[in-house]
């Protein structure tokens, strides 16, 4: 159906094997429940602040989704010996990214972690989990967006 804001649908990705009750870490789905709006991310040298919430993306910033590490669902710095995402990425995949409460902030060691709202690859192209919206849409989103704004995925 698209994800709903402010009285408009938006088309949208999720995971690529759907909605899910039971998320664990690396099953690709998107986890069904309310969840909250908790930060927002964005690289400063390819866009403008979209909100006087959101924090700049740095070169050395990383995602940790290493179930083993105590720092597991969080936001960490390079260097960074265990798994992690790249959010400083050459593609624009997370020029923009809206941080989700999955997990977060005291994470269930494997159950999930980084479930953003982000740009998608392209129209219909699965995400690993996360929501995935049009660069227009997303953009368009982003300073209309509050901290705690709920997602619900039903």
């Amino acid at each position: 159906m698209g994800l709903r804001f402010q009285g408009t649908v938006y088309p949208c990705t999720i995971g690529k094997t759907g909605i899910t009750s039971h998320k664990m870490e690396g099953d690709g789905a998107t986890p069904r429940g309310t969840h909250r709006i908790v930060g927002m991310l964005y690289r400063p040298d390819r866009m403008a602040r979209p909100t006087d919430w959101a924090k700049p993306i740095g070169p050395l910033d990383l995602w940790s989704d290493d179930v083993n590490d105590r720092d597991y669902n969080k936001l960490v710095r390079a260097p960074y010996p265990h798994r992690h995402e790249q959010l400083r990425r050459a593609g624009p995949l997370y020029d923009l990214i809206i941080l989700t409460d999955w997990n977060w902030p005291y994470a269930v060691k494997g159950r999930g972690s980084a479930i953003f709202i982000h740009q998608y690859r392209r129209p219909g192209f699965p995400t690993e989990g996360c929501i995935g919206l049009s660069r227009r849409h997303l953009h368009r989103i982003a300073p209309r967006i509050k901290h705690h704004t709920r997602l619900i995925i039903a």
